[in-house]
């Protein structure tokens, strides 16, 4: 850990007028800013020896429990190795000098990850919309496939993780499509029983403040005590994600724009599929698969996967026919 004030970032060293920082030993150009969110915000970087492009998450901590979770996130990234997951590339914790601390910032921790120039599959949704032009089936199952593997090796954990937040926007695409996933900062223990109504309302406030609300699945919205939430949470959220890749939205949007209940909606389960998509049957199926309401009865990720790639075989071999 780096004890050294917040203003160090801005006076580690200047090239052609760019902040440089450093990273276990290996020094960074910061080029741009890529995007902010409630928690962090996203730099690109380029390393100063390699000139690789590489991307930096930098999440500002204002007290003890936001560095723990930043630090649970580092430590997940660097758990799961795999294609399919965001590799940890490196990182270090900042503290702020009490003299110079502002609005009660504590740290930061910087976390330094590949960059992916395709951008994100909600980046290849938005581009392919404004085309009025749609994934093709093959591709699209072939990416689901990756999301899908990627999935399995944080629920395949000892213990079994769960992502908690999958969306279009948390998976990026490789130079060669495949899928990744990311921003692994709402990834916790998957299997949590729920002893009490102070667990159920911590749960449930956590999910509010870290899972994006047209891709959280019911139990999220409303714990019930002496309930068992898993990993099958992700589940539904994946049911979301194929919906958006083949549809261009999230099955919950059109709720959403008209000012109408999500919770409520989400909780009822009721999923409409636009007519003539040209898509086959196989999505809607998969989909409703994800997106039973009853987690109990909502499969795990191997059936999924299997019924991805069997899918998939029929969808090449009538590629090639």
């Amino acid at each position: 850990m780096n004890g050294l004030g917040l203003g160090i970032l801005f006076r580690m060293g200047c090239v052609c007028g760019k902040e440089t920082i450093e990273i276990e030993n290996r020094r960074y150009i910061v080029r741009s800013r890529l995007a902010e969110g409630g928690f962090s915000v996203i730099d690109l970087l380029e390393d100063v020896v390699s000139h690789k492009l590489m991307a930096q998450k930098r999440i500002t901590c204002h007290g003890d429990e936001d560095e723990r979770i930043a630090m649970r996130e580092v430590e997940i990234m660097r758990s799961f190795q795999d294609p399919h997951v965001v590799p940890l590339v490196g990182h270090t914790m900042i503290k702020v000098s009490s003299h110079t601390r502002p609005y009660e910032v504590l740290s930061e921790v910087l976390i330094v990850m590949p960059y992916y120039r395709k951008g994100s599959i909600q980046d290849r949704i938005d581009i392919l919309k404004k085309k009025s032009d749609k994934m093709g089936e093959h591709q699209l199952w072939k990416i689901f496939q990756g999301i899908c593997h990627g999935v399995r090796v944080i629920h395949s954990y000892n213990p079994p993780y769960a992502h908690r937040d999958l969306k279009p926007a948390n998976v990026m695409l490789a130079d060669d499509d495949t899928p990744v996933l990311m921003d692994l900062g709402s990834a916790a223990k998957a299997r949590v029983y729920i002893q009490s109504w102070a667990d159920a309302h911590r749960l449930q406030d956590e999910a509010a403040e870290r899972c994006s609300m047209l891709y959280r699945a019911p139990e999220l919205f409303h714990v019930e005590m002496g309930d068992t939430v898993d990993e099958r949470s992700d589940i539904w959220s994946l049911g979301c994600v194929l919906y958006a890749m083949a549809f261009q939205e999230s099955p919950f949007e059109q709720v959403y724009q008209r000012g109408d209940s999500i919770p409520l909606a989400v909780t009822g389960g009721n999923v409409r599929f636009p007519e003539n998509s040209g898509f086959s049957d196989s999505v809607q199926e998969v989909v409703l698969e994800c997106m039973v309401v009853n987690h109990k009865n909502r499969p795990y990720i191997d059936h999924i996967l299997s019924k991805v790639e069997l899918t998939l075989s029929g969808s090449h071999n009538a590629h090639d026919a």
